[in-house]
């Protein structure tokens, strides 16, 4: 199976920017894992600026467009050692790609993007990708979260599962944080105005995202054939269960081409 793993900012990093080292090594030892099981896995990794915030050591992440790209320039290098290093302990080479909206949006760009990545698979690579955060501005179109990137790559690598991990068990009957009745929705197979409706809030501090991201990201992949999962990813063990077809989370049902 081929599946696109997306993991947040809030599950790398702890609140101050720093790199939550238990988080991300139980990510990395479960992600050879299923590579060991024959799986391909593609990453699709958030942190760059949260991590550069921590390795300024700013009080907080930056409003201003040139604190952010360079927050991301020192972050992406810091992520990226990270994970070279903890891979490398289980025999599993990564390699980098730096996404923008017109990488994707360019018909000649997309294919060679998808081309380089098929064949990273083929050598056995474990791609890891995230937008190119120095270089993407309101001049230089953005794909703005690394929810909606998860979703492009899911379609464009042709993947069996998407999951999103991130500091919520998946989607609520109403937002967990300031409804302590909610409800957790454990299969969602259309994705209707209502649920649409349940989306609000943002994410974390030095995050992007939010569960109308997520939504969106749904949308996408589920009308290519993808099933995603939004997961919890402070235990990506997880990821075991989700990989079996095993309830976890919340899974959006892939609308099947002899289903339409």
């Amino acid at each position: 199976m081929r599946i696109v793993v997306k993991v947040g900012t809030s599950t790398l990093t702890h609140p101050t920017g720093r790199l939550n080292i238990r988080h991300t090594e139980d990510l990395v030892k479960v992600l050879s894992d299923l590579k060991n099981a024959g799986h391909e896995v593609i990453l699709v990794s958030s942190g760059a600026i949260g991590m550069g915030v921590g390795k300024l050591s700013l009080p907080a992440r930056p409003k201003d467009m040139p604190s952010k790209q360079a927050c991301a320039a020192v972050g992406q290098c810091e992520l990226m050692y990270t994970y070279d290093r903890l891979f490398t302990e289980y025999n599993h080479t990564v390699a980098q790609i730096l996404l923008t909206a017109v990488d994707v949006e360019h018909t000649d760009r997309r294919k060679n993007f998808e081309a380089t990545l098929y064949r990273l698979l083929e050598l056995g690579a474990l791609p890891i990708i995230n937008e190119n955060d120095t270089i993407s501005t309101a001049e230089i179109r953005s794909i703005g979260d690394n929810d909606t990137l998860a979703a492009i790559v899911a379609c464009c690598a042709r993947a069996d599962l998407l999951v999103l991990l991130s500091d919520i068990e998946g989607l609520y009957t109403a937002n967990p944080h300031t409804h302590p009745d909610a409800q957790l929705i454990p299969l969602v197979e259309e994705i209707t105005p209502e649920i649409l409706a349940l989306a609000e809030g943002a994410g974390s501090a030095l995050g992007t995202g939010g569960m109308q991201t997520k939504l969106r990201a749904a949308q996408m992949v589920t009308a290519d054939g993808v099933d995603m999962v939004i997961a919890n990813g402070s235990k990506p063990d997880i990821l075991y269960q989700i990989a079996a077809g095993e309830p976890a989370g919340t899974r959006f049902v892939a609308r099947r081409a002899d289903a339409q």
